[in-house]
Order: C-alpha cells, then sequence, then structure tokens
C-alpha cells in the first residue's frame, strides 16, 4: 500500500518554479536573519534538494540519461524569470555541495537550445550586470572557483565575450591573473585565456582597437612577471594569438617592435625550457617578417652571431623533427642578414 502514497514526481517547470520561490525567500534578508532558525534550515535543506533534483534532471543519474525534453523545459523555465540571478546571487549562501550543484546547473543551461536556440544568451545580453558580478567574484576567495567556471560558460556566447573584451573589467584581468591564491591566479588565467581564444573575429577586432594599452599591460605585467608560471602561460598565450590568421595585422604591428623583440629576446635566455619553446614560436615571427622594419634589423644583425650560436646549441629534451627544421630555418634566416640589408 506504501506505493500508493508516494509524491508525484515534479515536472521541470515545477522544479525551477520551486527553486525560485526558495531562493526569493533566502535572498530576503530580513527572512535570512531571521530569529526562525528551524524554518530557515528547513527553507535551505529544501533549496539543497531542489538544486540537486535540477542538476539530474539535465546530466542524468545512475538509473537514466537526461531527456531532452525535459532539458528545454527547464531551460525556458529557467530564463523566462530572473531564476538564473537569484541563483549566482544567493551562492554564498549555499553550501559547498549546493554551490557545486549550481556551477554545474549554470554552466550546462549555458548550453541547452530551445527551439534550436541558445536562449542563454539573449538571457545574459539583457542582464549584463550578472556578469559584472561573476567577474569581480575574482575578488572574493571563497567565490572564486565557483564564478570563475560560470563566467567561462557564459563566455561560450558571442555577446558575452565582447562585452566582457569592451569593457573596463578587461584590464582587471591582469591583476587577477598575479593573485597569491595559486588556485584562483590560475582560474583567471583560464578565463583570460578564453576571452582571447574563442571568438576570433571578435578578438581580432579588440586588440585591433586596443593594441596600444593591452599589449603594454600584457607586456609588463605578464610577460616580464617574477613569477615563472605567468610568464609560461602568457608567451604560450602570446604565440596562440599571434599565429592565428585572423590577428595577421596585430602580429604584424607586434614583430615591428623592437620592445617586444627584447622581451622575447630575454625570454629566450631563460633557463627554463618550457619557456624558451613557447619563446621561440614568437621569435619565429621576427625573423620570417618579410618587411622588417630597420630598428628590428639592426638588432638582428647586430646579435647575429650570438643568436647563431645559442640556436646551434639549443635542444628540447626529446628528439623533434619539426622543432630542430624550424630551427634550422630560423638560423638560415639569421645567418643570410647582412648590414646591406639595412637602408641607406
Amino acid at each position: 500500500m506504501k506505493g500508493l502514497f508516494k509524491s508525484k514526481p515534479k515536472t521541470p517547470v515545477e522544479l525551477v518554479r520551486l527553486v525560485r520561490e526558495h531562493l526569493m525567500y533566502i535572498s530576503c534578508d530580513a527572512n535570512w536573519n531571521c530569529r526562525d532558525v528551524a524554518k530557515r534550515e528547513e527553507k535551505m535543506i529544501e533549496l539543497f534538494k531542489l538544486i540537486w533534483e535540477i542538476k539530474c534532471v539535465l546530466y542524468g543519474n545512475d538509473m537514466s540519461e537526461p531527456i531532452p525534453e525535459a532539458c528545454a523545459q527547464l531551460t525556458e523555465e529557467f530564463f523566462k524569470e530572473n531564476t538564473m540571478g537569484l541563483l549566482v546571487l544567493c551562492l554564498p549562501k549555499l553550501n559547498l555541495e549546493a554551490r557545486k550543484d549550481a556551477t554545474q546547473i549554470v554552466a550546462n543551461l549555458q548550453r541547452q537550445q530551445v527551439h534550436y536556440r541558445l536562449i542563454a544568451s539573449d538571457y545574459l545580453e539583457a542582464n549584463r550586470d550578472l556578469i559584472d558580478h561573476l567577474i569581480t567574484g575574482y575578488e572574493n576567495i571563497d567565490m572564486a572557483l565557483h564564478y570563475g567556471p560560470m563566467l567561462r560558460e557564459c563566455i561560450r556566447h558571442q555577446c558575452v565575450a565582447r562585452y566582457v573584451l569592451e569593457s573596463e573589467h578587461m584590464k582587471k584581468f591582469f591583476d587577477y591573473i598575479q593573485l597569491p591564491n595559486f588556485d584562483i591566479a590560475s582560474d583567471a588565467s583560464a578565463t583570460f585565456k578564453e576571452l582571447l581564444t574563442r571568438h576570433k573575429s571578435t578578438i581580432a577586432e579588440f586588440l585591433t582597437k586596443n593594441y596600444d594599452w593591452f599589449f603594454i599591460e600584457f607586456n609588463s605585467k605578464l610577460l616580464e612577471s617574477s613569477n615563472y608560471i605567468t610568464r609560461r602561460q602568457a608567451v604560450k598565450l602570446l604565440g596562440e594569438m599571434l599565429w592565428d590568421r585572423n590577428n595577421n595585422a596585430v602580429m604584424n604591428q607586434y614583430v615591428s617592435s623592437i620592445d617586444n623583440l627584447r622581451i622575447l629576446m630575454n625570454l629566450l635566455k631563460e633557463p627554463n625550457k618550457n619557456i624558451q619553446l613557447e619563446a621561440f614560436q614568437v621569435f619565429k615571427l621576427f625573423v620570417g617578417n618579410k618587411n622588417k622594419t630597420p630598428e628590428i634589423l639592426t638588432i638582428l644583425i647586430a646579435n647575429r652571431d650570438k643568436m647563431i650560436r645559442f640556436f646551434n646549441d639549443f635542444k628540447l629534451d626529446k628528439e623533434d623533427e619539426q622543432f630542430e627544421r624550424e630551427k634550422a630555418e630560423v638560423i638560415a634566416e639569421i645567418s643570410a642578414l647582412e648590414p646591406r640589408d639595412l637602408p641607406g
């Protein structure tokens, strides 16, 4: 007889509505600080369970795979009202497990299509203050590792990436990447890379418009950082950006600067092989540039013999035929440089 009295499973729409009601309750300071601790605890336990149930709808569980129709219904209801905003803003009031579940929910919702459309994109474009909140979350040591992954998933939408790139927040990442907390700094670095590599046309437009201040910050705070990991990640990212065909105009501008060349030559002299190899990938662009400026030619010619000796001795720990071919090409290019190449 017990089976007759089992509660009917909640529909995806009911789950979202209940979560929204509970979030609205705990978002109210009067309710959060009320003396009825038992009632508040009961509400929180119910909310944690509802969040877990929503995660199961989106990801499935040990018993079943997620049902596309249920995921679509849940997604549509989630963005119909301000449920996502409430969930993000209330995240600090949740326990650790609920925070993890909420982070996974927000991530999943960015990929869910309703009638073949990513409706999360429209929601975020209309609620940019939520993106502001996620970015400044890097300044909260307890929340940064939840807000960071959420932010990266939101950046999957080009409108969000464009907003962040064009905002004043972009400059903050140069400081977030250097935060003393290693995990938070690494997470910020991952978001920074996503911003500068995912949406090709938007990134090219951003780098062209903001070339001067961006590379001043990039060079001084990242490439010349005292932190080995920061330098290594930065020079690798620099290579990815400059070798991307979409950024060809930016690359040509970068390899025409003697200050940039000096920084790369210093990175080549680093004792760490990983940094040397990443720096080599960028240095090749300076050497291979067919329109070298007189200043660049002067430096390369003045240091020609030293660089040839350096590259002849430059070996990787493991044999790499492609690296050896590229190195031989660089040596040949440098060897061919003569003072007569300089304009009179």
